[in-house]
């Protein structure tokens, strides 16, 4: 008999004590890693970055309200209101101080307004069907915070007993906090708490979440999902925050692929790792937030123009229809060029709203059709191979009521392209055109550079 007839009997032989009894696969079974559940409202939802301070040229709670109807018009579902309280005076940045240096946890910034008209402005979304969630800053405060006089005790120290800014970084108009200190943890939890309750906020950004511990955030989500429905999304990129606290993180990795891509320093497969670790690494549930700019990008490396030039609007259409949550930053929708200052009053300047048009196509696009929607909610992205994988990226994203072709020129050159394997043939309707389409077998398709071709079905 030959040596491996002689291995395959063998094993063959010892199969039956390998076999389990069906009750004992209990401890196998995989346990669910998300422990809560999404708000139904933040589904097929897109977020809105507000910076009160210039989003008007008042800058403040009321003059943002009478925006309101606009931003309902154009379809976002959550707004994201950068920090309300009032600001630290010593070590300010600049004459107005950073909203990051918060002076008083359960007080409001009187630039902005009064608690009651921020009441007012919360109500008033809610009417319109929009939620809104505040800004959080927890790692640390002002030198001035409230708590510096009355519990020093809650601040964390340098190697000379002295409090300190976080380690690293530029922000000298802060210190850290020390979350050792339960009663810290306690405060904190409450401070969240109180304006859920009594301004009826749904939910949270927090800033630089992974600098404060993760346990603690676990139980303020617990205690806040206790009192209603919220929608917490993590400045950070980690896919344990997903498990019991956080509906949302950043994908910072997929903003700066895009930025190297549209640099001319990496091509369209440089996006394959990000989507690969989002399939595989992050759960079905997480929500990764995509964008192409935001307050920091803003501030610190230009508009979305000045960063992906011709590329701008590509980025924009891939962040709606790839996986992933959309973030708008105010002034967005009227094709902002200027960066606006971070520490002065700097408003936006509405001089119309060219860019409106495409926010409001891509938001109706995203909540019509369900393989679009957030999460586990949508469909995941299966890749279309194509004939110039590093200048295009395809793929579909499909479920029962409809799928989604697209096909970006994530290059500065013209591109045709075929599209290949059986994921993309079919009757379509043409996203920009609204005709009808069909994709065939040997089809090619002609993009512009930086063109994109969105199909649906």
């Amino acid at each position: 008999m030959r040596p491996i007839l002689r291995l395959l009997l063998a094993l063959s032989s010892t199969l039956p004590h390998l076999q389990t009894p069906a009750a004992a696969l209990d401890a196998y079974q995989p346990k669910p890693f998300v422990q809560f559940q999404h708000p139904d409202w933040a589904r097929d939802a897109t977020l809105y970055q507000l910076n009160t301070r210039q989003f008007t040229a008042e800058g403040t709670f009321r003059a943002a309200e009478s925006q309101l109807p606009r931003l309902q018009a154009l379809g976002v579902g959550i707004l994201w209101i950068m920090p309300i309280q009032p600001i630290g005076q010593l070590h300010r940045k600049g004459s107005l101080g950073s909203p990051y240096a918060v002076r008083d946890y359960l007080a409001v910034n009187p630039e902005l307004g009064t608690l009651a008209s921020f009441k007012h402005f919360v109500a008033a979304a809610h009417a319109l069907g929009l939620h809104v969630i505040l800004d959080w800053v927890g790692n640390h405060t002002s030198w001035d915070n409230v708590l510096v006089a009355s519990h020093p005790d809650w601040y964390d120290r340098d190697d000379h007993g002295r409090f300190h800014p976080t380690p690293w970084y530029d922000w000298e108009d802060i210190i850290d906090l020390d979350y050792g200190r339960p009663e810290l943890r306690h405060y904190m939890t409450q401070a969240l708490l109180y304006w859920v309750r009594e301004a009826d906020v749904d939910g949270y950004r927090a800033d630089a979440a992974g600098l404060t511990p993760l346990d603690f955030w676990e139980q303020a989500a617990r205690e806040l999902r206790a009192v209603k429905p919220v929608f917490m999304l993590a400045e950070w990129e980690s896919r344990d925050l997903h498990a019991r606290a956080f509906d949302a993180t950043y994908a910072w990795s997929w903003w700066d692929t895009m930025k190297l891509i549209a640099e001319g320093r990496a091509d369209a497969t440089a996006l394959y790792p990000y989507y690969a670790w989002n399939r595989k690494f992050f759960p079905r549930e997480a929500y990764r937030l995509l964008y192409s700019t935001n307050h920091d990008k803003n501030a610190w490396e230009g508009t979305e123009f000045e960063i992906f030039g011709a590329a701008a609007d590509t980025v924009t259409a891939l962040s709606f229809v790839s996986e992933g949550m959309p973030l708008i930053y105010n002034g967005q929708e009227a094709g902002n060029h200027k960066r606006l200052a971070f520490f002065e009053r700097d408003p936006i300047h509405w001089q119309g709203a060219p860019q409106a048009e495409l926010y409001r196509r891509l938001i109706a696009l995203k909540k019509s059709h369900t393989a679009l929607w957030n999460g586990a909610d949508g469909a995941v992205m299966e890749p279309v191979p194509n004939s110039a994988p590093q200048q295009v990226l395809s793929f579909v994203r499909g479920d029962a009521k409809g799928k989604v072709l697209a096909i970006f020129n994530l290059s500065s050159r013209a591109a045709e392209v075929q599209l290949r394997g059986d994921r993309a043939p079919g009757l379509y309707r043409d996203f920009e055109s609204g005709e009808r389409a069909t994709i065939g077998d040997d089809d090619s398709l002609k993009l512009p550079a930086w063109g994109y071709r969105i199909f649906i079905q």
